[in-house]
């Protein structure tokens, strides 16, 4: 029996054929998924409101085995953080395994099974906690009752233990996998007759340190051991290794090649040219022409013996494209009025009738992705039918772009998704998979793998967009804010799938600009034209970034004018604690989520500031060349406050003692985690505030690797790293884990580095900006 209730719909498909092979003869096999709502019901909130349409509350699939065995599929893309043992986990607990028989099973890029797959925007756990612990309760809820029937006693009886199901009167045991077989005949319970655990029954749900007999990390040991596959670990007989030259501007195309020195090169089976769609290119291939080798080292041979020639005058003016000239052209335009955003008050005769008027300029550059594992793909095709092995993150638009490419049903494409060597956006777009695929077919299906080189990576990603910032405020004789006008101007991610908006989207402005919480009287928020002259393509936190570097960096201007502790100033800055309905600052965004269950809560705001203040003791006085800096950011439904204790030496080196950061996410399911995520967005943070920055001339990009595009260095890394994690309470919707412990990173750093020297950092990469 499936019920629709309030659109989660269980069914036990113990025996359906769509599984592909995932039950087994006697296994129970629980599916949960959320289904769209009907036509009077719909919302635009949430997980129903994904793109295209797509319902990211998942299929949960769990499978007991006579064995005893429980396996969970992992529906999400595993990046290293983690979500293939904390989804696992939920489920598990909720059933009541024991953690050493469960085992976890990746699923393949398949919406119609499984929902959205799409891992992006911190949404896993959000949006798939319900879900997976629902299925766990129904699934031991089948048990109980097959226990039940085969005892012949009431149902209420038989409660679950750890793996096995008990009769509380008389202490009579059966195993999950000795009921199996019995409960995969069962119905399934309706919604309203689930019952999920209590907290205090939990086992794994929340628990901050590891058990001896749960060892809550899946992938850890073969991470750490060398054991885990990625995409280049895939090896199939028979296959080739590509490796492609692609323009080298944005929109440029092949105008002549000679491949007889690439064919000379030993191991060089192939030359084929690779169609580009042009701009907007989407998530299609740049074009250009890939070597076929017996190995990935002749094939990068056979590359660099290409002779060719590049048509750079359909690229338009994304030829001229330079950083510094474009950087100047953003400064000048926001000195101009742009695009009212949101609006109140008078800012104009506030500015004027202050006491103190400040202003400043910020600037963020572009940035790559730059995961340590290159994008990289295998494909091929057998009787018209695709499979692909790939480290991807949104294994739906693969899906969908290979059907499209080869002219194949959906149903002929299988994305085995494998482990990501980290992603941070760059793998959700599926170009590298489609470059694969193409040349499978070009081959007559034989396998092919297209690995990109470092270089590849950097030169041709779809980079975080550059910004600048600019932020003017008056202050009264007191100090007090009394007006506030900021004019954000950056390239929207728009421009990759129509003609260039020239102005960010609503989504976009939403991640920390339109809804900026500040409690100032007037106040009024623009945005200027910006064009795009490359791929602009989600990076980790996204607009995020450059909202919270200018802003946080700006709210210590101001407290530095008005002679005042910056952290009290940025308290008076957001005001008492209440809650502010995103609507009413015209957020039409709010990551997608229910206005009313996810408002803006200043007072959460306000708690993760006092939090890693009181931690990293910032009252306490410092040494000359040392500082403290803060930075506060809400984003994607959590809240997070950074304090750096900060020495720089008179040769401009920077020493980062200790970082103090307190995470507010509401219910705490994998603290461990958590935690790991708060760190690794520390040094993430630190290396963008420091290093990272991505710059081109006459449209090329100007770096080629990690000497040159700089990502955070042993001596960098603080040599402490507290997280401090608060209001662990069940009331409050789950909010995000990977993605809003970044944004207050560097404007946090920026502000220790002033408090230790007095240089005001406005432009990052810091760079050399301190030598001297």
């Amino acid at each position: 029996m499936t019920t629709l209730n309030n659109t989660l719909l269980l069914a036990n498909v113990s025996r359906r054929h769509f599984l592909k092979g995932l039950a087994a003869g006697g296994a129970l096999v629980i599916a949960a998924r959320w289904a769209p709502l009907s036509a009077d019901e719909q919302t635009s909130y949430g997980a129903e409101a994904m793109p295209h349409g797509w319902v990211d509350d998942p299929n949960v699939f769990i499978r007991i085995d006579e064995d005893g065995t429980v396996s969970v599929v992992n529906h999400r893309a595993e990046m290293g953080q983690g979500i293939r043992t904390s989804l696992v986990m939920v489920a598990a607990d909720e059933l009541g395994a024991d953690w050493q028989r469960v085992r976890v099973e990746q699923a393949p890029g398949d919406e119609q099974t499984y929902g959205n797959q799409n891992t992006d925007g911190s949404r896993s756990m959000r949006h798939s906690f319900d879900p997976m612990r629902r299925a766990g309760a129904a699934a031991r809820q089948m048990l109980e009752q097959a226990a039940a029937e085969q005892w012949e006693v009431p149902i209420d009886e038989c409660q679950a233990g750890v793996h096995v199901i008990v009769h509380t009167p008389s202490g009579r045991e059966l195993g999950f996998g000795e009921l199996a077989a019995a409960a995969s005949q069962l119905a399934v319970p309706e919604r309203d007759s689930l019952t999920l655990k209590p907290r205090d029954a939990w086992r794994y749900i929340g628990r901050d340190n590891v058990r001896d007999d749960a060892p809550l990390a899946i992938d850890g040991e073969d991470i750490v051991t060398g054991r885990a596959h990625y995409g280049a670990d895939v090896h199939l007989d028979d296959m080739l290794y590509a490796v492609i030259a692609r323009p080298p501007v944005y929109g440029a195309q092949l105008a002549s090649v000679d491949d007889s020195a690439a064919l000379d090169v030993p191991g060089v089976v192939r030359v084929i040219k690779v169609p580009g769609t042009g701009q907007p290119g989407g998530f299609a291939p740049l074009g250009g022409v890939a070597v076929l080798a017996e190995n990935t080292w002749a094939a990068i041979q056979g590359r660099d013996a290409l002779e060719i020639e590049w048509d750079l005058d359909v690229a338009g003016d994304n030829a001229d494209y330079s950083s510094p000239a474009y950087r100047e052209a953003l400064e000048q335009a926001a000195t101009e009025a742009g695009r009212v955003i949101r609006e109140r008050g008078d800012v104009d005769a506030a500015l004027d009738d202050a006491e103190q008027r400040l202003e400043a300029t910020y600037y963020m550059p572009h940035m790559a992705q730059a995961p340590i594992e290159p994008p990289v793909a295998l494909a091929r095709l057998v009787d018209d039918k695709a499979e692909v092995w790939a480290p991807v993150q949104h294994p739906q638009a693969a899906r969908e772009g290979v059907a499209e490419q080869l002219g194949i049903p959906l149903e002929d494409v299988t994305i085995n998704a494998t482990l990501l060597g980290g992603g941070f956006g760059r793998k959700s777009k599926p170009d590298f998979i489609l470059e694969a695929s193409y040349l499978s077919q070009a081959l007559d299906g034989r396998p092919v793998r297209v690995q990109w080189t470092r270089e590849d990576d950097l030169h041709h990603a779809y980079f975080h967009a550059v910004s600048v910032d600019r932020l003017e405020a008056g202050l009264d004789g007191e100090g007090k804010a009394l007006g506030w006008r900021h004019r954000t101007l950056s390239p929207s991610i728009a421009s990759l799938f129509a003609p260039d908006p020239e102005h960010k989207q609503d989504f976009e402005l939403g991640m920390g600009f339109t809804p900026v919480p500040f409690d100032i009287p007037a106040m009024r928020l623009e945005n200027p034209d910006a064009s795009a002259h490359v791929r602009i393509g989600w990076f980790r936190a996204v607009y995020n970034l450059p909202h919270a570097f200018a802003i946080q960096s700006f709210a210590a201007e101001m407290a530095d004018a008005a002679g005042r502790d910056h952290r009290d100033y940025l308290l008076e800055l957001l005001g008492p604690a209440r809650q502010i309905d995103p609507r009413d600052v015209n957020d039409t965004w709010n990551y997608g989520e229910d206005p009313d269950r996810y408002p803006i809560d200043i007072g959460r705001l306000r708690g993760v500031i006092e939090r890693a203040t009181e931690a990293a003791e910032w009252q306490r006085e410092r040494p000359a060349g040392r500082g403290l800096g803060l930075a506060v950011h809400h984003s994607f439904a959590a809240y997070a406050a950074v304090v750096f204790d900060v020495e720089v030496n008179d040769d401009g080196d920077v020493t980062i003692h200790s970082a103090d950061i307190a995470f507010d996410c509401g219910p705490q399911i994998n603290p461990e985690r958590i935690r790991s995520q708060m760190e690794g967005s520390c040094i993430m943070g630190i290396g963008i505030a420091l290093h990272s920055e991505i710059s081109a001339d006459q449209g090329r990009i100007e770096q080629d690797n990690f000497h040159q595009f700089q990502i955070p260095r042993l001596s960098h890394t603080p040599r402490e790293i507290r997280v401090h994690l608060i209001n662990d309470d069940p009331e409050i919707p789950l909010g995000g884990v990977g993605e809003p412990g970044l944004p207050p990173v560097a404007p946090a750093l920026c502000n220790a580095i002033f408090a230790a020297t007095g240089k005001r950092i406005r432009r990052l990469p810091v760079g050399d900006q301190l030598a001297g």
